[in-house]
């Protein structure tokens, strides 16, 4: 019977310790894995950032490529610079000194319609305003 119960006794401990060992692979697996999670973000970051580098890149490409299109079709059609932008600044201020004319022109006319639209007061009360302030105040 003793061995028996040390028997039972030795497999129970055995048990026992075949638990604790399969909890600490457990926490083990748990710890690489919680690593191997954390490096996946890492590395998704690393790639997040390659990625807008390269596009960045690209982006500045493209716009070196059109600025010097536009350039070329800027400067085949006459350019920003020369007689036709001479020619539309003179029309410009033509247009400004005309409008200038028409303002000191037509000052007097304003203030004058402006002062007789003020001083066009009724001071003739109404009939229902009569009656309503009577009703009101019980005359």
């Amino acid at each position: 019977k003793w061995r028996e119960g040390r028997k039972v006794l030795t497999s129970n401990y055995i048990l026992t310790m075949n638990s604790g060992s399969g909890i600490q692979e457990l926490m083990a697996a748990e710890t690489r894995a919680s690593q191997i999670v954390a490096e996946a973000r890492i590395a998704r970051g690393d790639r997040m950032k390659q990625a807008q580098t390269d596009a960045d890149e690209l982006i500045a490409a493209y716009r070196l490529e059109q600025q010097d299109a536009f350039d070329k079709a800027a400067s085949a059609s006459g350019g920003s610079g020369g007689a036709r932008s001479a020619g539309l600044q003179a029309e410009t201020n033509r247009d400004v000194q005309a409008m200038q004319g028409q303002f000191t022109r037509n000052a007097q006319k304003a203030v004058d319609v402006l002062l007789s639209k003020c001083c066009e007061v009724s001071l003739e009360v109404p009939t229902a305003r009569i009656r309503a302030t009577q009703k009101l105040f019980g005359k």
